[in-house]
Parts: C-alpha cells; sequence; structure tokens
C-alpha cells in the first residue's frame, strides 16, 4: 500500500480521537456547569468538594488532549508524505510555476465562496490575498441576488424568482428554457391545492393572468394544469398525479433556476473549483496507480493533451462528447479530430492519412467496400 494511503487510512482512524476528545470537553463543560449551579446554591461549598472538581476536570482535560496528540500526529505525517510524493517540479512545460498560478486559484476560491453564500469570507479572503480588485464588483452582487433567490425557493416563496424570470424574459427565451413557466406553474399548483377550497378562483385568476404568453408553447401542459381543478381533492389518484409537488420537484426548480440565472452571466453551474477538486479526487488512485506500476517497469508517459488511462466520472462532469477512432482506438483531440468520410464512417485524421499513407492517394474504407480521396474527408463537431 502507499504510503499516502497509510497515512490517510491513519488520519481517518483519527477522526474517532477527535470525536472522543470533543466528548470529554463536552464532559469538563457539564462538570464546570454543575459546579457553578451547586456554587450559587450553596456559597459555603468546601474546599475538599473544590478539589474533587479540579481533579475531575484535569483528568478530563488529560484525556481530551492525549486524544488530540495522535491526530495532530496524523496530520503532520500525511502532509509529509504528500510532499514527498508530489514533489515540485522545476519543469516550467510540464506543470507551470506556482507563483504565476497563484492568482488564478486565489480567484478560484473567492469565486467559490461567493457561489456559496460566504460572503463576509470571500470579502476577508480576497483582501488577505490581495484580490480585491480581481473580481468584478458586479458578480458579487450578483451572487448575493443568486442566494438570497434561492433561500426564498428553499422557503418555497415563489415571488422573487418570479420577478427576476419576468425581468429578463427575452433572455431567457433566447436560451429556449421553461424556467418562467415552471415557476408560474408552482405558483398556481400552491394557489390550488394549499389554500382553502374559497381559493380556487385565485389559482384560476392567476392561471389566466400568468399563462396567456405562454399558450403557443406549452399548451399541452396548461391543459392538465386546468383540467387538474375538478381532482382537487383526490389528485394523488387522478391522471394528474404527476403535478403533485414533493421535495425533489422543489429541489428541481432550484437546480434550474440557478442555472439559467449562471448562464446569463456566462459561468457554469457548478462552482469550478468544486468539480476540479472532486473531478481531481476521484481520479488521483488511478493516477497514483499508474505512476507505480511505471516506476516499477521504468517507463514514462510523453504525450500531451492526453489522460495516459480512461478515468471514469460521474456523468454530472461530463461536459461535451467524446469520439474514440474504432481503427486507431485513440481518443480525438483538436489536432486530430474526427473526420467523416463520403461512406459515412467516421474515423480520426491521423488514421484517414495513414490509410492513404500520406499521399492522398485513394483508399478503402475499413468497414465497408466504399474508397474516397482524403480531401473528401469532412471534419465532424459532436
Amino acid at each position: 500500500m502507499d504510503a499516502i494511503e497509510k497515512e490517510l487510512d491513519k488520519l481517518t482512524n483519527g477522526g474517532a480521537n477527535l470525536s472522543k476528545s470533543i466528548k470529554d470537553i463536552d464532559k469538563c463543560l457539564e462538570i464546570l456547569m454543575n459546579a457553578r449551579t451547586t456554587i450559587e446554591q450553596d456559597p459555603t461549598t468546601t474546599v475538599p468538594t473544590l478539589q474533587a472538581l479540579e481533579s475531575q476536570l484535569k483528568s478530563g482535560f488529560q484525556l481530551a488532549n492525549d486524544n488530540l496528540k495522535g491526530l495532530h500526529g496524523g496530520i503532520t505525517k500525511y502532509g509529509k508524505a504528500l510532499d514527498k510524493k508530489f514533489k515540485h517540479s522545476t519543469n516550467e512545460n510540464a506543470f507551470g510555476a506556482l507563483a504565476n498560478r497563484q492568482p488564478l486559484i486565489n480567484r478560484a476560491i473567492q469565486m467559490h465562496l461567493l457561489r456559496e453564500g460566504n460572503f463576509e469570507i470571500a470579502d476577508m479572503f480576497a483582501k488577505e490575498a490581495g484580490l480585491v480588485e480581481d473580481v468584478p464588483s458586479v458578480l458579487d452582487i450578483e451572487f448575493r441576488e443568486l442566494f438570497s433567490i434561492q433561500e426564498s425557493l428553499r422557503r418555497k416563496e415563489l415571488k422573487p424568482a418570479i420577478e427576476w424570470a419576468e425581468k429578463r424574459r427575452d433572455q431567457l427565451e433566447s436560451r429556449a428554457t421553461n424556467l418562467e413557466f415552471e415557476l408560474h406553474r408552482l405558483q398556481y399548483m400552491i394557489l390550488l391545492f394549499q389554500g382553502t377550497p374559497d381559493d380556487v378562483p385565485n389559482a384560476l385568476a392567476y392561471a389566466k393572468a400568468q399563462f396567456g404568453p405562454f399558450q403557443k408553447k406549452y399548451l399541452a401542459e396548461i391543459s392538465q394544469l386546468a383540467g387538474c381543478v375538478v381532482w382537487r381533492e383526490k389528485l394523488a389518484i387522478s391522471p394528474y398525479a404527476a403535478l403533485i409537488q414533493d421535495e425533489s420537484s422543489w429541489q428541481s426548480t432550484i437546480d434550474l433556476f440557478t442555472t439559467e440565472f449562471c448562464a446569463l452571466l456566462r459561468l457554469s453551474a457548478e462552482s469550478p473549483l468544486y468539480v476540479a477538486t472532486t473531478a481531481g479526487a476521484i481520479a488521483l488512485p488511478t493516477f497514483n496507480k499508474m505512476a507505480t506500476i511505471m516506476k516499477a517497469k521504468k517507463t514514462e508517459w510523453t504525450s500531451q493533451n492526453e489522460l495516459p488511462v480512461e478515468v471514469p466520472l460521474p456523468d454530472k462532469f461530463k461536459y461535451h462528447s467524446i469520439f474514440v477512432c474504432p481503427v486507431s482506438k485513440e481518443q480525438t483531440t483538436d489536432s486530430n479530430p474526427p473526420m467523416m468520410i463520403p461512406c459515412g464512417h467516421v474515423l480520426a485524421k491521423d488514421t484517414v492519412q495513414k490509410l492513404a499513407r500520406g499521399t492522398g492517394s485513394r483508399y478503402k474504407c475499413p468497414y465497408c467496400p466504399a474508397d474516397s480521396l482524403p480531401k473528401d474527408a469532412r471534419e465532424i463537431y459532436l
């Protein structure tokens, strides 16, 4: 087992020591609170009683310190193992100068803090890292608005989100999103099913006032919403049961709103720092194992812009399509894009050139009898 993995296992086990220390501190605090109550009730408390109290506290704090020593030692050893394993390279082409990248890293941290709603921490970090002017102030304002609306949606208050969407209707329509309609649909369902029977006319009036601009695109959905009125008391067993709102549908609305809000700012819905850190944590064991094997075989990976091994990532971390040439078994890149030949089959550009032997002469498709010239191949975009 790798030294890092060993130290990480020790550090994980040290988490139990931390829990024990917290419990010991809690016991000490409980003893002090009880002693305070006793002294308030009887100011003539004897010295032996206080000495016994002091002994209990010393014992409790000693146990807490002993547990923390093991945890502190584990953290120190883990840090040393990391430093030993991942030594900074002096090769500028391979890793680049850390000093040149530090401002970008600091900016990513600040943006992540803003996305998470930790605005005071983000401001303090920006000042200490010298990034006061690095992130535009308008982004700070926008993320504060995003966080405020997200909190409103978690409380199931739709008005702030609806007002935001109505002001940006043209921009949202250009993205072909259903965000505004989805928000109005939720508000209609709340008025219809969470109020009293007397609120039904209010729900219908809301639908009449708000669903007009969406009739052309969402006529079928609006018809369903209108039809479910007659099933108001028995919606769960009606043909419209899918319209019932639950926590997952609210979370989907929050996620949709966040995606569209960030898209109008030309930003990704997920924090780049979170994505990079999570993907790196998933890929690190694979790369570490590969490095161990390569070291044992005394080989090196020299190709650029291509991973030496495939690293499976969750679907939410896949942002674009990939194509692997069926002949060379290599993943296409910007310099080696996928090419469609006249017969309809798709190969990598390097494969087409190799089949034509680099002379531009006719070659036969590896998958059908058709033949063609390299100049007839067309680059495709997936």
